[in-house]
């Protein structure tokens, strides 16, 4: 089953020539043009999906450390 999925998917071996070929296709999908604006809007995204996931670790571990700091002066009380 495995081996299959791994095939239907191309999540196997992908050489040098099947990435030439993706980018062939993609080339003729989207056009020279095209390609920039996409990559930008790309590059946009994950950089916003960055900033959001070290803002969430920032609040994560600014949590914690309230909770030490309410745990510690409840156990001084």
């Amino acid at each position: 089953m495995n081996v299959v999925l791994n095939t239907l998917l191309f999540l196997g071996s992908v050489g040098p020539s099947e990435l030439i070929i993706i980018a062939l296709i993609v080339l003729l999908l989207f056009g020279g043009k095209k390609i920039p604006e996409l990559m930008r809007g790309m590059g946009k995204g994950i950089r916003e999906f960055n900033n959001a996931k070290d803002g969430m670790r920032e609040e994560i571990r600014k949590g914690m450390n309230d909770d030490d700091d309410t745990s510690s002066s409840s156990k001084e009380n």
